[in-house]
This record gives structure tokens, sequence and C-alpha cells, in this order.
């Protein structure tokens, strides 16, 4: 029986699925017998004495695949579903069908109750959009408002979402603060413009007051079903695998409550867009609320209108944000029953 000093280890490169005989036997052919054992034992001393060094030497190496341009094509068409076109097919037809009613009704001068006589028709409506898009003024209204609805919008999120989690969550919180939200909850945001207006000292940060009130109340409520509705399984369960407070409010409560919450931020954000637009029209020297009052002040139709559909379109737009971040946050919802996949 042979002993495993007279045994020969060499590399051999294999570069295809089959081994060449003739190399290994020349490269067995060139390695002395006599200097195999100790090669072989100081590798073994070099590799006892560093350890991490050998580690290091088996791993391999990091592979990155090159993405071509034809593979984002294709991530890009595969996403293109039939039930995808069918959902942008029968939104410009939603839209298309009001543009009709408009053309229609302006070209024919309906008068059957609604009266559009004064009303502007589509084509004098573009032509001042032509108009007012060559100056600064109106790109400056529009940057108003969108900072405005930002700034109510995110005050509204930091403190609503906190709280109405807190107010779900423990009953004596919910105790204290509840009578005095139901207060002040019905009380419309264009009622809030002359107390605002006393309680801030400029008309700007009174603004933003109206934005943050519209938009507040939505998320908070919204906040606290989302916690109600909660299953109790999953914060029995949280419990039974040690999960503190901290961490059933984190990883329990807030996502099983997100659903909720993003369709309080969904509703917030138009009753924002609400109460933004009546206080520039009151109180506002800028803004597309401002623009379109003073549009009606010069008995200048076709920017009322304009400012009307740059309301309902940045109103979209904030919506369409909305529902993205909500899908980014939530995936798990594409595999819940009755989702579209």
């Amino acid at each position: 029986m042979g002993t495993m000093a007279n045994a020969k280890v060499a590399a051999i490169p294999i570069t295809g699925r089959r081994v060449d005989p003739k190399l290994v036997e020349t490269m067995m052919a060139s390695m002395p017998e006599d200097s195999l054992p100790e090669t072989l034992a100081s590798k073994a001393a070099s590799d006892a004495s560093n350890p991490a060094a050998s580690i290091e030497e088996a791993q391999p190496e990091t592979f990155v695949p090159a993405v071509s341009l034809r593979d984002v094509v294709r991530a890009v068409l595969d996403q293109i579903t039939r039930e995808r076109i069918i959902t942008v097919v029968l939104a410009f037809i939603s839209i298309g069908a009001l543009f009709l009613v408009w053309y229609l009704g302006t070209k024919y001068k309906v008068e059957f109750y609604i009266r559009f006589r004064n009303v502007p028709t589509p084509s004098e409506v573009m032509q001042q959009a032509i108009q007012v898009g060559l100056s600064k003024k109106f790109i400056v209204n529009i940057g108003y408002s969108v900072r405005r609805i930002l700034l109510g919008f995110v005050i509204a999120i930091a403190i609503g979402v906190p709280l109405g989690l807190m107010i779900g969550r423990y009953r004596r919180i919910g105790d204290f603060f509840m009578p005095a939200v139901e207060i002040m909850r019905p009380i419309p945001a264009i009622a809030w413009v002359p107390m605002s207006i006393m309680l801030w000292p400029d008309n700007e940060s009174s603004i933003v007051f109206i934005t943050f009130i519209g938009a507040f109340f939505p998320i908070l409520l919204n906040t606290i079903h989302g916690v109600h509705s909660l299953d109790g399984v999953l914060i029995r369960a949280g419990r039974c695998l040690g999960a503190g407070e901290f961490r059933l409010l984190w990883n329990v409560i807030l996502p099983g409550s997100l659903p909720h919450i993003f369709t309080g931020l969904a509703v917030g954000m138009g009753v924002a867009w609400v109460s933004l637009i009546a206080a520039e029209m009151i109180s506002g020297q800028f803004g597309v609320g401002y623009f379109t009052w003073e549009a009606y002040s010069l008995v200048n139709y076709p920017a009322i209108v304009l400012g009307m559909i740059t309301i309902g379109v940045l109103g979209l737009v904030c919506s369409g944000i909305i529902r993205i971040v909500g899908r980014l946050m939530m995936p798990w919802l594409a595999f819940a029953p009755g989702s579209k996949k």
C-alpha cells in the first residue's frame, strides 16, 4: 500500500470540458518527486499561520453582469401588459369625454339649465395657455403653490402619522386627544383663513397652515383606523417572538397600517389642494389660486379655465406620486387576494 508522501499533486488549468492527457503527463513529469512533500508541508504551515489569507484566496471573483440597451427595452416591454394598456385607454377615453362635452357645449352654446354661453372654447384656452406660457409669471405662481402644498403636506404627515399610531395603539392617549380632534375637524379650511392671518406673522405661513389643516385630519383618522383594523394575531405573534413595544410599533403596527395610511395621504392631498386654492384666493399674492381669482376679477374667462385645468393636473400628479410610493413601500399587496397582479 502506497503512502501519501509518494503522491504527486498538481493544479491543472482546465479551459474546456475535457482534460488533455498529454498536458497531465507533462506537468507531472516536470515536478520533482522529492520536493512535493516539502511544498505541501510549507503550504499547510503558511495556511495555518495566516488563515485569513487562505480564505481570501478561496473566495471567487465577483461577477457583474453587463446590462445592454436591449435588456432594458425588454424589461420595459415586459411591464406593458394587456391590463395596463386597457387602463391607459380607458383613462384617455374618460378625459377625452370631458373635453368633448366642453367642446360641444361651447360650440353650440347649449343652454339647458347649464349655460355654456360665456364659457370659453378649448381653442381659446389653448391660446391663453400659449400666451401665459411665454411669461415667467405663471411658472412662478405654480412654483409658489407647489412649495406651499409640499410644506403643509409634509408637516401633516410628520404630525398626523405618529399621533395616529399613538391614539390607535394606546387608549388613554386617544381619550385625551380625540375630543379636541372631533371639535376641530368639522371646521372647514376656509373658515381658518381669518384666524390664521391673526395667528401667523405673514401670509405665507398662514397659507401653509391652512394647507396643513386640510391634509392633517384625513391622514390622522385613516392612521387611527388602520391601527384599529390590524389583526390582533400579528401583535400576539410579535410578542411571542420577543418584540418590545417599539419593535411592535415599527415592525408590526406601522407596516400593517400602511394601506390605510396611504389612503389617508391620497384623500389628504386632495383636501390640501382645495384648502390651498381657497387660501390663495383670499389672502395670497402668488399661486395658482391667486392667478385664477385675478383672472375672474379681470373678466378673463380663458385664464380662469386655464387655472382650473392647472389645479387639476397638479393634483393628478401629486396623487400619482402617492400611489407609486405606496406600491414601492407595500410590495406585498401585489400578492394579496383580489389585487391586480
